[in-house]
């Protein structure tokens, strides 16, 4: 197949207990996968392509659910990390000082964006073209990688119900900040340095 499923940078129970085992097995081993597999199904037959390429075209070659998915998981899994959490630093922790205010304004900005998300989808913070940062969110499996604004997603918050409800049932906000306590933010800035060079993540 084209696209493989990706191990987890880390153990299943790392994130305990502000995300679960049993939450990343499953969220892991069968959704993501699953978006992996309808994936290769709508590639079957065509040029190899990586992933990051199919994002632009991905809502008109309707490749934004499988495709999207895909992409989004393998973000979302590298940003987080046991022994985590605390405040970024460096260069991202100027430029959200710059566009927030302060880490805590961009925490409370983020955690109401992804709150706010009807339904299932994602909240994210992206780097602009001129290397600044904002926070967006997207409905469903879609990011924006796939708006032709040039926003490049660096953290995104999978704000779908499959990814809390065996541990925070309907209390989206508990696991939103929960959320907070396992971000890498040394990854997040890597992918910051790369993005602001206008360079989306690959995966």
């Amino acid at each position: 197949p084209m696209f493989t499923l990706p191990p987890l940078p880390y153990a299943y129970d790392a994130l305990e207990p502000h995300i679960d085992a049993a939450t990343m097995k499953f969220h892991h081993d069968f959704h993501h996968q699953a978006y992996i597999t309808n994936l290769n199904k709508a590639m079957a037959g065509k040029p190899a392509a990586s992933l990051v390429s199919l994002m632009p075209d991905a809502k008109k070659n309707k490749l934004n659910n499988a495709g999207g998915g895909h992409y989004n998981h393998c973000l979302f899994w590298t940003t987080m990390g046991p022994k985590a959490g605390g405040t970024p630093s460096g260069v991202l922790a100027e430029k959200i000082n710059d566009a927030f205010g302060s880490f805590d304004d961009f925490k409370s900005q983020f955690s109401t964006a992804a709150a706010g998300v009807f339904g299932s989808g994602w909240a994210w913070l992206v780097v602009t073209k001129d290397g600044s940062v904002k926070i967006t969110s997207t409905p469903n499996q879609d990011n924006p990688l796939m708006d032709s604004n040039g926003e490049i997603p660096i953290l995104g918050l999978d704000v779908w119900e499959h990814a809390y409800y065996l541990k925070y049932q309907n209390r989206r906000p508990e696991y939103i900040s929960a959320f907070f306590n396992v971000i890498n933010w040394d990854k997040v800035g890597e992918y910051y340095a790369q993005a602001a060079s206008g360079k989306p993540i690959e995966f």
